[in-house]
Protein backbone atom coordinates (compact mmCIF):
# COMPACT_ATOMS: atom_id res chain seq x y z
CA UNK A 1 0.00 0.00 0.00
CA UNK A 2 1.43 3.23 -0.96
CA UNK A 3 1.81 5.42 2.31
CA UNK A 4 2.54 9.17 2.88
CA UNK A 5 3.44 11.44 6.22
CA UNK A 6 2.56 14.55 6.62
CA UNK A 7 4.13 16.34 9.53
CA UNK A 8 2.92 19.72 10.66
CA UNK A 9 5.53 21.48 11.52
CA UNK A 10 3.98 25.32 12.07
CA UNK A 11 5.50 28.66 11.38
CA UNK A 12 7.79 31.27 13.37
CA UNK A 13 4.91 32.99 15.12
CA UNK A 14 4.22 29.44 16.80
CA UNK A 15 6.33 28.37 19.60
CA UNK A 16 6.41 31.89 21.57
CA UNK A 17 6.22 29.76 24.81
CA UNK A 18 9.65 28.43 23.26
CA UNK A 19 11.23 31.37 23.51
CA UNK A 20 14.17 32.82 23.76
CA UNK A 21 15.60 28.83 22.32
CA UNK A 22 13.60 29.27 19.37
CA UNK A 23 15.78 32.44 18.21
CA UNK A 24 18.64 30.62 17.33
CA UNK A 25 16.78 27.69 15.97
CA UNK A 26 13.16 26.87 14.51
CA UNK A 27 11.07 24.96 17.29
CA UNK A 28 11.21 21.89 15.14
CA UNK A 29 14.61 21.39 14.85
CA UNK A 30 14.99 22.34 18.67
CA UNK A 31 16.74 19.36 20.09
CA UNK A 32 15.18 16.66 22.46
CA UNK A 33 17.09 13.72 23.25
CA UNK A 34 19.93 14.79 21.33
CA UNK A 35 18.25 14.89 17.87
CA UNK A 36 15.97 17.66 16.03
CA UNK A 37 12.20 17.55 17.46
CA UNK A 38 10.94 16.70 14.25
CA UNK A 39 13.26 13.37 13.73
CA UNK A 40 11.60 11.42 15.99
CA UNK A 41 8.66 11.53 13.94
CA UNK A 42 10.66 10.95 10.88
CA UNK A 43 12.27 7.91 12.40
CA UNK A 44 8.87 6.58 13.31
CA UNK A 45 7.15 7.12 9.47
CA UNK A 46 10.50 5.22 7.85
CA UNK A 47 9.97 2.47 9.78
CA UNK A 48 6.44 1.78 8.20
CA UNK A 49 6.38 -0.73 5.26
CA UNK A 50 5.53 1.27 2.54
CA UNK A 51 6.39 4.68 2.87
CA UNK A 52 7.01 6.61 -0.03
CA UNK A 53 7.60 9.97 1.02
CA UNK A 54 7.73 12.59 4.32
CA UNK A 55 6.49 16.10 3.77
CA UNK A 56 6.90 18.17 6.52
CA UNK A 57 4.25 21.16 6.32
CA UNK A 58 4.92 24.83 7.86
CA UNK A 59 4.60 28.59 7.18
CA UNK A 60 8.64 29.06 8.30
CA UNK A 61 10.70 30.93 5.22
CA UNK A 62 13.30 28.95 3.89
CA UNK A 63 16.00 28.45 6.03
CA UNK A 64 19.26 27.13 5.81
CA UNK A 65 19.07 24.93 8.90
CA UNK A 66 16.01 23.24 7.90
CA UNK A 67 17.39 22.69 4.46
CA UNK A 68 20.49 21.11 6.03
CA UNK A 69 18.48 18.84 8.40
CA UNK A 70 16.33 17.74 5.35
CA UNK A 71 19.16 16.70 3.13
CA UNK A 72 20.90 15.03 6.03
CA UNK A 73 17.69 13.12 7.17
CA UNK A 74 16.94 12.21 3.67
CA UNK A 75 20.50 10.37 3.39
CA UNK A 76 19.99 8.76 6.59
CA UNK A 77 16.74 7.48 6.24
CA UNK A 78 16.87 6.62 2.60
CA UNK A 79 13.39 8.20 1.73
CA UNK A 80 12.14 11.23 -0.21
CA UNK A 81 12.03 13.91 2.46
CA UNK A 82 10.47 17.73 1.09
CA UNK A 83 9.20 21.29 2.83
CA UNK A 84 5.90 22.52 1.31
CA UNK A 85 5.36 25.92 2.62
CA UNK A 86 2.43 27.56 3.40
CA UNK A 87 1.79 31.13 2.28
CA UNK A 88 -0.13 31.78 5.07
CA UNK A 89 -0.91 29.76 8.32
CA UNK A 90 -3.73 27.91 7.08
CA UNK A 91 -4.85 25.70 10.26
CA UNK A 92 -3.98 21.69 10.76
CA UNK A 93 -6.92 21.17 7.70
CA UNK A 94 -6.11 23.79 5.30
CA UNK A 95 -2.56 23.33 4.82
CA UNK A 96 -2.86 19.73 4.04
CA UNK A 97 -5.81 20.73 1.73
CA UNK A 98 -3.77 23.54 0.09
CA UNK A 99 -1.47 20.82 -0.95
CA UNK A 100 -3.55 17.97 -1.45
CA UNK A 101 -2.20 16.83 -4.78
CA UNK A 102 0.97 17.15 -4.03
CA UNK A 103 -0.29 14.04 -1.06
CA UNK A 104 -1.96 12.46 -3.22
CA UNK A 105 0.57 12.01 -5.99
CA UNK A 106 1.74 8.69 -6.89
CA UNK A 107 -1.36 6.87 -6.45
CA UNK A 108 -1.33 7.33 -2.22
CA UNK A 109 -3.82 5.33 -0.91
CA UNK A 110 -3.50 6.35 2.44
CA UNK A 111 -1.24 9.09 4.55
CA UNK A 112 -0.49 10.01 8.25
CA UNK A 113 -0.73 13.40 10.01
CA UNK A 114 1.61 13.76 13.08
CA UNK A 115 1.56 17.01 15.07
CA UNK A 116 5.04 18.09 15.27
CA UNK A 117 5.31 19.52 18.77
CA UNK A 118 4.15 15.95 20.18
CA UNK A 119 6.41 13.51 21.88
CA UNK A 120 5.04 9.75 21.71
CA UNK A 121 6.03 6.16 20.42
CA UNK A 122 4.00 7.03 17.75
CA UNK A 123 2.61 3.55 16.88
CA UNK A 124 1.77 3.89 13.20
CA UNK A 125 2.15 0.49 11.76
CA UNK A 126 -0.69 -0.45 14.86
CA UNK A 127 -2.53 2.29 13.80
CA UNK A 128 -2.71 0.92 9.98
CA UNK A 129 -3.64 -2.30 11.20
CA UNK A 130 -6.27 -1.06 13.38
CA UNK A 131 -7.67 1.12 10.60
CA UNK A 132 -7.62 -1.74 8.02
CA UNK A 133 -9.81 -3.88 10.92
CA UNK A 134 -12.57 -1.02 10.93
CA UNK A 135 -14.36 0.80 9.23
CA UNK A 136 -14.16 0.87 5.81
CA UNK A 137 -11.68 2.67 2.58
CA UNK A 138 -13.04 6.15 3.30
CA UNK A 139 -13.11 6.14 7.38
CA UNK A 140 -9.95 7.37 9.44
CA UNK A 141 -8.15 6.87 12.45
CA UNK A 142 -7.10 9.31 15.46
CA UNK A 143 -4.17 8.61 17.90
CA UNK A 144 -5.39 8.61 21.65
CA UNK A 145 -4.30 8.20 24.79
CA UNK A 146 -6.21 8.79 28.41
CA UNK A 147 -6.02 11.75 30.44
CA UNK A 148 -7.13 12.64 34.10
CA UNK A 149 -10.71 14.08 34.39
CA UNK A 150 -9.18 17.40 34.88
CA UNK A 151 -6.43 17.35 32.39
CA UNK A 152 -8.63 16.44 29.59
CA UNK A 153 -10.40 19.76 29.49
CA UNK A 154 -7.31 21.05 28.03
CA UNK A 155 -7.43 18.44 25.42
CA UNK A 156 -9.72 17.24 22.12
CA UNK A 157 -12.21 15.10 23.94
CA UNK A 158 -13.35 11.42 22.51
CA UNK A 159 -16.63 9.86 23.29
CA UNK A 160 -16.17 6.31 21.75
CA UNK A 161 -18.09 2.99 21.56
CA UNK A 162 -16.90 0.55 23.86
CA UNK A 163 -16.83 -2.15 21.13
CA UNK A 164 -16.36 -0.90 17.92
CA UNK A 165 -14.20 2.36 19.05
CA UNK A 166 -16.44 4.47 16.55
CA UNK A 167 -15.90 8.22 17.58
CA UNK A 168 -19.46 8.82 18.49
CA UNK A 169 -18.77 12.36 19.43
CA UNK A 170 -15.68 14.86 19.68
CA UNK A 171 -15.25 18.44 21.44
CA UNK A 172 -11.99 20.52 21.60
CA UNK A 173 -11.06 21.29 24.66
CA UNK A 174 -15.00 21.08 26.49
CA UNK A 175 -15.72 23.68 29.79
CA UNK A 176 -17.13 20.78 31.05
CA UNK A 177 -16.18 17.06 31.13
CA UNK A 178 -16.68 14.68 28.04
CA UNK A 179 -14.02 12.05 28.16
CA UNK A 180 -11.12 10.85 29.48
CA UNK A 181 -10.07 9.70 25.81
CA UNK A 182 -8.18 12.69 24.38
CA UNK A 183 -6.67 13.66 21.22
CA UNK A 184 -2.90 12.96 20.56
CA UNK A 185 -2.72 15.01 17.32
CA UNK A 186 -1.34 12.09 15.12
CA UNK A 187 -3.90 10.88 12.22
CA UNK A 188 -4.54 8.30 9.88
CA UNK A 189 -6.55 9.27 6.68
CA UNK A 190 -7.46 8.06 3.27
CA UNK A 191 -7.58 10.45 0.25
CA UNK A 192 -11.67 10.45 0.93
CA UNK A 193 -11.01 12.95 3.98
CA UNK A 194 -10.42 15.70 1.07
CA UNK A 195 -14.03 15.41 0.76
CA UNK A 196 -14.46 16.21 3.92
CA UNK A 197 -12.42 19.44 4.33
CA UNK A 198 -13.27 20.60 0.70
CA UNK A 199 -17.36 20.70 2.37
CA UNK A 200 -15.88 22.78 4.98
CA UNK A 201 -13.99 25.61 2.73
CA UNK A 202 -17.29 25.60 0.57
CA UNK A 203 -19.32 26.39 3.42
CA UNK A 204 -17.10 29.07 4.84
CA UNK A 205 -16.29 30.46 1.41
CA UNK A 206 -20.68 30.90 0.90
CA UNK A 207 -20.12 32.18 5.07
CA UNK A 208 -18.26 34.78 4.19
CA UNK A 209 -19.78 36.04 0.80
CA UNK A 210 -22.94 36.81 3.01
CA UNK A 211 -21.39 38.37 6.05
CA UNK A 212 -21.32 41.97 4.60
CA UNK A 213 -19.85 43.73 7.42
CA UNK A 214 -16.69 41.34 7.13
CA UNK A 215 -13.66 43.34 6.66
CA UNK A 216 -10.97 40.58 4.47
CA UNK A 217 -8.90 39.45 7.49
CA UNK A 218 -11.29 36.25 7.49
CA UNK A 219 -9.84 33.36 4.74
CA UNK A 220 -12.03 30.67 4.30
CA UNK A 221 -9.23 28.13 3.54
CA UNK A 222 -7.70 28.50 7.29
CA UNK A 223 -9.45 25.38 8.47
CA UNK A 224 -8.97 22.89 11.63
CA UNK A 225 -9.16 19.59 11.71
CA UNK A 226 -10.41 19.12 15.43
CA UNK A 227 -13.01 22.00 15.55
CA UNK A 228 -14.08 21.83 11.58
CA UNK A 229 -13.75 18.80 10.60
CA UNK A 230 -13.70 15.99 13.78
CA UNK A 231 -16.64 17.58 15.54
CA UNK A 232 -18.81 16.86 11.96
CA UNK A 233 -17.51 13.78 11.27
CA UNK A 234 -18.37 12.50 14.85
CA UNK A 235 -21.02 9.85 15.01
CA UNK A 236 -21.18 9.61 11.04
CA UNK A 237 -19.39 6.34 11.05
CA UNK A 238 -16.35 7.64 9.38
CA UNK A 239 -14.29 8.19 12.58
CA UNK A 240 -12.40 5.66 15.21
CA UNK A 241 -9.86 6.00 17.62
CA UNK A 242 -6.72 3.78 18.24
CA UNK A 243 -5.93 4.20 21.95
CA UNK A 244 -2.46 4.20 22.82
CA UNK A 245 -0.79 2.93 26.35
CA UNK A 246 2.44 4.18 25.32
CA UNK A 247 3.99 7.04 26.60
CA UNK A 248 2.84 10.55 24.96
CA UNK A 249 2.88 14.30 25.83
CA UNK A 250 3.00 17.72 24.21
CA UNK A 251 5.65 19.78 23.90
CA UNK A 252 4.76 23.05 24.11
CA UNK A 253 7.25 24.90 26.27
CA UNK A 254 11.40 24.71 27.06
CA UNK A 255 9.90 23.14 30.28
CA UNK A 256 7.91 20.50 28.36
CA UNK A 257 11.02 19.56 26.70
CA UNK A 258 13.30 18.40 28.90
CA UNK A 259 10.33 16.12 30.12
CA UNK A 260 9.90 15.09 26.02
CA UNK A 261 13.75 14.36 26.37
CA UNK A 262 13.55 12.35 29.37
CA UNK A 263 10.77 9.87 28.09
CA UNK A 264 12.50 9.47 24.54
CA UNK A 265 15.90 8.92 26.64
CA UNK A 266 13.83 6.18 28.81
CA UNK A 267 13.07 3.92 25.37
CA UNK A 268 16.99 4.67 23.72
CA UNK A 269 17.11 1.49 25.55
CA UNK A 270 15.59 -0.63 23.32
CA UNK A 271 15.40 1.76 20.20
CA UNK A 272 18.81 3.29 20.08
CA UNK A 273 21.26 2.14 22.62
CA UNK A 274 24.01 3.84 21.27
CA UNK A 275 22.13 7.40 21.69
CA UNK A 276 23.13 6.43 24.96
CA UNK A 277 26.51 7.63 26.83
CA UNK A 278 28.27 5.12 28.96
CA UNK A 279 31.06 4.84 31.76
CA UNK A 280 34.77 5.14 31.08
CA UNK A 281 37.53 4.82 32.28
CA UNK A 282 38.72 7.76 33.62
CA UNK A 283 35.29 9.87 32.27
CA UNK A 284 32.73 11.35 33.92
CA UNK A 285 30.16 9.25 36.07
CA UNK A 286 27.04 8.62 34.16
CA UNK A 287 24.25 7.95 36.31
CA UNK A 288 20.59 6.87 34.36
CA UNK A 289 19.64 7.75 30.74
CA UNK A 290 22.23 10.44 29.59
CA UNK A 291 23.04 11.64 25.75
CA UNK A 292 26.55 13.72 25.18
CA UNK A 293 26.61 14.96 21.66
CA UNK A 294 28.96 13.87 19.35
CA UNK A 295 30.87 17.38 19.37
CA UNK A 296 30.86 17.65 23.06
CA UNK A 297 33.77 16.44 25.25
CA UNK A 298 32.85 16.19 29.25
CA UNK A 299 36.10 16.17 31.38
CA UNK A 300 35.99 14.21 34.48
CA UNK A 301 36.85 17.21 36.67
CA UNK A 302 34.34 19.56 34.60
CA UNK A 303 32.52 19.92 37.84
CA UNK A 304 34.11 22.45 39.86
CA UNK A 305 31.33 22.53 42.86
CA UNK A 306 28.64 24.12 40.21
CA UNK A 307 25.03 23.06 40.22
CA UNK A 308 22.94 22.99 37.27
CA UNK A 309 19.30 21.56 37.70
CA UNK A 310 16.04 21.67 35.52
CA UNK A 311 17.41 23.86 33.00
CA UNK A 312 18.37 24.35 29.14
CA UNK A 313 21.62 26.30 28.64
CA UNK A 314 22.27 27.89 25.58
CA UNK A 315 24.79 27.45 22.80
CA UNK A 316 28.52 28.91 24.26
CA UNK A 317 26.98 30.13 27.62
CA UNK A 318 29.25 29.43 30.55
CA UNK A 319 28.71 29.32 33.94
CA UNK A 320 31.23 29.87 36.56
CA UNK A 321 32.81 27.99 39.91
CA UNK A 322 30.35 27.24 42.76
CA UNK A 323 27.42 29.13 40.85
CA UNK A 324 23.54 27.46 41.06
CA UNK A 325 21.72 27.42 38.45
CA UNK A 326 18.32 25.64 39.00
CA UNK A 327 14.28 25.78 37.82
CA UNK A 328 11.49 23.97 38.92
CA UNK A 329 10.34 20.92 36.66
CA UNK A 330 7.05 21.10 35.26
CA UNK A 331 6.28 17.50 35.25
CA UNK A 332 3.21 15.52 35.70
CA UNK A 333 2.10 14.12 39.00
CA UNK A 334 3.85 10.75 39.49
CA UNK A 335 1.42 9.34 41.05
CA UNK A 336 -1.33 9.43 39.04
CA UNK A 337 -0.74 6.90 36.00
CA UNK A 338 -2.93 9.53 33.82
CA UNK A 339 -1.82 12.90 34.40
CA UNK A 340 0.14 14.85 31.42
CA UNK A 341 2.22 17.92 31.89
CA UNK A 342 0.21 21.04 32.29
CA UNK A 343 0.40 23.75 30.03
CA UNK A 344 1.22 26.78 32.27
CA UNK A 345 1.05 30.21 30.97
CA UNK A 346 4.58 32.76 31.10
CA UNK A 347 2.99 34.71 34.42
CA UNK A 348 0.13 33.90 36.85
CA UNK A 349 -1.19 36.45 39.12
CA UNK A 350 1.41 38.87 37.63
CA UNK A 351 4.18 36.96 38.31
CA UNK A 352 6.12 35.01 36.55
CA UNK A 353 5.26 31.00 36.62
CA UNK A 354 7.90 29.05 38.72
CA UNK A 355 9.45 27.13 35.82
CA UNK A 356 12.93 25.77 34.13
CA UNK A 357 15.34 27.96 33.53
CA UNK A 358 16.83 29.08 30.30
CA UNK A 359 19.71 30.32 29.28
CA UNK A 360 19.77 31.77 25.88
CA UNK A 361 23.23 31.61 23.55
CA UNK A 362 26.28 33.12 25.08
CA UNK A 363 24.77 34.00 28.22
CA UNK A 364 27.71 34.55 31.19
CA UNK A 365 26.81 33.16 34.61
CA UNK A 366 30.15 34.45 37.13
CA UNK A 367 31.59 32.85 40.15
CA UNK A 368 29.17 32.04 43.25
CA UNK A 369 25.83 33.54 41.27
CA UNK A 370 22.35 31.61 42.07
CA UNK A 371 19.69 32.21 38.88
CA UNK A 372 16.24 30.27 39.90
CA UNK A 373 13.03 30.22 37.80
CA UNK A 374 14.43 32.76 35.44
CA UNK A 375 15.00 33.23 31.73
CA UNK A 376 18.04 34.94 30.43
CA UNK A 377 18.01 36.37 26.73
CA UNK A 378 21.05 35.85 24.70
CA UNK A 379 24.20 37.85 25.11
CA UNK A 380 23.69 38.55 28.18
CA UNK A 381 26.32 38.54 31.58
CA UNK A 382 24.89 38.24 34.61
CA UNK A 383 26.65 40.07 37.94
CA UNK A 384 24.23 39.03 40.58
CA UNK A 385 21.51 36.33 41.85
CA UNK A 386 17.93 36.38 40.50
CA UNK A 387 15.23 34.57 41.11
CA UNK A 388 11.92 34.70 39.05
CA UNK A 389 12.84 37.05 36.65
CA UNK A 390 13.29 37.50 33.24
CA UNK A 391 16.21 39.16 32.25
CA UNK A 392 15.96 41.42 29.20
Amino acid sequence: MPLKAVILIGGPQKGTRFRPLSFEVPKPLFPVAGVPMVQHHIEACARVPGMKEILLLGFYQPHEALSRFLVAAQQEFKIPIRYLQEYAALGTAGGIYHFRDQILSGGTEAFFVLNADVCSEFPLQEMLEFGQQHGDAHSFVILGTTANRTQALNYGCIVANADTQEVQHYVEKPSTFVSEVINCGVYLFTPAIFQHIGEVFQRQQQELALEESSNGWQRAEVIRLEQDVFTALAGRGKLYVYKTDGFWSQIKSAGSAIYASRLYLNQYSKTHPERLAQNKPGGPIIRGNVYIHPTASIDSTAVDHTCVLNTIVGWDSTIGRWARVEGTPSDPNPNDPYAKIDSESLFRDGRLTPSITILGCSVTIPAEVVILNSIVLPHKELSRSCKNQIIL
